[in-house]
């Protein structure tokens, strides 16, 4: 049974999201289809549709326009009482400079922390759970802003060659933000995140001819797979989420089988259907938007727990559980939620 906190309670409160108007269907690839060998992989079976982003949308663009749901039910003052504001971009606009500065700026905000997190990958939202908790409980302040955006399916992955691969059909585009506060309107009851350094080098970009990412040339990027990493990623992937997970649900005193929502990233469907599966739990309690969305990175969970709260698949009380992992495996994260419901 989950008991009531005995330190200062920080609630993830609401969440806003956005998507580009650009719906691509499947139908776009079989045109610039190539003979790429992994196209009959699991891991790249693609979805019916996905978002992509406009060559000129940048991060800051799709998170502002992510930020104006919170605005439209909490009011603008929101954005003047945020002091804390963690950003994470799946494709950075500039190489050196994170995102953070320019939303603080667009926002009309004046955060005491800006910080730029770059290594949480498709767990990324999680991870801002654990920080914004740790910052506000600490005394950095009395609410935190924590947003993502991804945008490499309608810039990278629309390369004239890597088009043609089968790992281009499955990204899609979006942002999403997350607003904590101190309180105990939905608190966070946990947060479990793991770090496996060892497999941080398994993610790698390639080119033909090869070169650095950062040199000039005629090849364009794309993330290096093959069959032997393939199996690796989806050995790990199907270990770590669950284990997550289950650490969570063993500090909170909740069998898996007994949580109302899981929520996580969804890379492909295999995953999706493996991580209910060990955690017990049945399909319509697993949130699935993949034929809708496609692989949104960083921006599957909070888009995802998003579309629960509207079509009210999750109700106030319930316990959901955000969980996920990143890149090749290097970092896997949970979090559980008793959700107290959205302010209309």
């Amino acid at each position: 049974m989950v008991t009531a906190a005995d330190k200062t309670t920080v609630s993830l409160v609401d969440v806003g999201t956005y998507l580009p108007e650009n719906r691509v269907p499947a139908a776009y690839y079989e045109h610039c289809a190539g003979t790429d060998d992994l196209r009959n992989s699991p891991m790249f079976r693609a979805p019916p549709f996905r978002h992509h982003s406009a060559i000129d949308e940048s991060n800051v663009d799709m998170i502002e326009r992510a930020t104006m749901a919170l605005v439209e039910r909490h009011g603008v003052g929101m954005l003047a009482g945020v002091d804390v504001l963690l950003t994470h971009s799946q494709l950075p606009d500039l190489p050196i400079l994170g995102a953070g500065g320019e939303i603080s700026y667009r926002l009309g905000m004046s955060p005491e922390y800006v910080v730029d997190v770059h290594n949480g990958g498709c767990a990324a939202f999680v991870l801002m759970i654990k920080l914004a908790r740790q910052l506000l409980v600490s005394g950095a302040g009395r609410s935190a802003l924590i947003a993502v955006a991804q945008n490499c399916a309608g810039k990278v992955f629309e390369q004239e060659h890597v088009r043609q691969l089968a790992q281009s059909a499955v990204p899609g585009d979006g942002a999403a933000v997350g607003l904590l506060t101190l309180s105990d309107d939905s608190p966070v009851l946990d947060v479990e995140c793991r770090h496996y350094g060892q497999y941080a080098g398994d993610m790698a970009v390639t080119t033909e001819p090869p070169r650095l990412w950062w040199q000039a040339g005629s090849g364009e990027l794309c993330v290096n797979f093959d069959d032997a990493k393939i199996t690796k990623v989806l050995a790990r992937g199907n270990r770590q989420v669950p284990e997550v997970a289950l650490a969570v649900c063993d500090r909170i005193g909740v069998k898996s089988e007994d949580l109302d929502l899981l929520v996580t990233n969804q890379p492909n469907r295999i995953f999706l259907r493996n991580w209910s599966e060990a955690l017990q739990l049945p399909h319509e309690r697993h949130v699935d938007t993949f034929n809708e969305y496609g692989n949104l990175f960083a921006v599957g969970i909070p888009v995802n727990f998003d579309a629960a709260i509207s079509d009210g698949h999750v109700k106030p009380g319930d316990i959901v559980m955000m969980a996920g992992f990143a890149h090749a495996g290097d970092f896997a994260a949970a979090a559980a939620i008793r959700w107290g419901g959205r302010a209309e």
